[in-house]
């Protein structure tokens, strides 16, 4: 996992989704940072747009439990690394 990548997801709770800086650890589940699942799927979109690429929902379903953001990032990061080798 990148730490750039987690800090723009980071970036990305805090001001567009004005999540508390204490929930937003590596291991917290998505479904536990306090968004409900319309949001939720917000916040998926906004770090789609901020990386310019879409999750698949089979790499990352986030209404998933147990799915951390660290798992976001790890997905995040395996697909900028494949998008960035078939350039």
């Amino acid at each position: 996992m990148s730490q750039d990548t987690f800090t723009i997801i980071s970036t990305i709770l805090e001001q567009k989704f004005h999540t508390p800086a204490v929930l937003i650890k590596h291991d917290t589940p998505l479904i536990e940072l306090g968004l409900d699942s319309l949001t939720l799927m917000e916040f998926v979109f906004a770090v789609e747009d901020s990386f310019g690429l879409r999750i698949p929902e089979e790499k990352l379903d986030p209404r998933e439990v147990g799915i951390t953001l660290i798992n976001l990032c790890s997905v995040i990061d395996e697909l900028r690394k494949s998008t960035a080798t078939t350039i």
